[in-house]
């Protein structure tokens, strides 16, 4: 089992990725991934599409979603791995979850509007694969297409963030009916890139503490969202507070992720992987 490589954490056209489910998986295989998950934010619409493909080329697959919720006033994500994408609860959950992007992006493009960037609303939309998931990454993917900015990561650092224009905060499930939804259809629910999020000490403590409480099993330790010098320091909250660790690319597409599918170094020594009971 130590000899294969694992990828739990990627996205597809369905959600806010470039490349369709079937894309993802052939690019996952060429870089030699063994154990891939599909992990669209709030939404399974990919995952008969992306097993059939990965079936194919000889993958290894695990169901999965990233699931958006809102702790402490900030989005956090939640990736459920090895659900049953047939689950009532967790389709009915998301669609929930899915409810209220479309108000919040035209409030996104009335912001921008203000600073003198126009057309945004139509713009993403021609990016979006599915429109009832248009996200910030749809508009960001516009403004470069439209010359406002060089790249995806220019427009994050100066727009589309909290305190920076074009930023609408979006209420999302909550971090108990994200955890419920995953554990009652079956899967293991895992704290995606816990470095992303901007909280203290404190706050960090609390929600690990009441994820664990929860029946939340895991962390991501190595992701393509954490800094080499992160990988160490989740390593260390992992066995602290006895999670499972995870590992992803968090990949989106060709020249916009960090880390390409398959490119993560390995765990760290001394944790138990989420994959550990799986019987690969």
């Amino acid at each position: 089992m130590s000899q294969l490589k694992f990828d739990l954490h990627c996205h597809s056209n369905v959600s806010d990725g470039l490349l369709p489910p079937e894309g993802v998986a052939a690019r996952a295989k060429a870089n030699g991934v063994d154990v891939w998950a599909l992990t669209d934010h709030d939404e399974l619409g990919g995952v008969a599409r992306a097993r059939a493909e990965a079936e194919a080329l000889g993958m290894h697959y695990v169901a999965g979603v990233e699931i958006s919720i809102t702790w402490a006033g900030q989005t956090v994500h939640i990736v459920g791995l090895r659900v049953d994408e047939t689950n009532r609860t967790l389709i009915e959950g998301l669609a929930a979850t899915r409810n209220g992007r479309e108000r919040r992006a035209r409030e996104i493009a009335s912001e921008l509007e203000k600073v003198g960037i126009c057309g945004t609303f139509d713009g993403a939309l021609k990016h979006v694969g599915n429109p009832d998931l248009i996200s910030r990454t749809h508009f960001a993917r516009y403004m470069v297409e439209a010359g406002h900015c060089a790249d995806t990561r220019e427009v994050f650092a100066n727009y589309l963030t909290e305190g920076k224009p074009g930023y609408v905060p979006h209420r999302w499930a909550t971090l108990k009916e994200s955890v419920d939804w995953i554990r009652g259809a079956g899967g293991v629910a895992v704290i995606a890139h816990p470095g992303r999020y901007k909280y203290t000490q404190t706050q960090f403590g609390a929600l690990f503490d009441e994820f664990k409480q929860l029946g939340g099993a895991a962390i991501e330790v190595n992701t393509g969202s954490h800094t080499p010098e992160q990988y160490e320091e989740y390593a260390q909250i992992a066995r602290s507070y006895g999670f499972l660790a995870s590992m992803g690319s968090d990949f989106h597409g060709p020249g916009e992720s960090r880390v390409d599918l398959g490119g993560l170094p390995p765990l760290p020594k001394g944790l138990t992987p989420v994959w550990h009971d799986w019987g690969l």
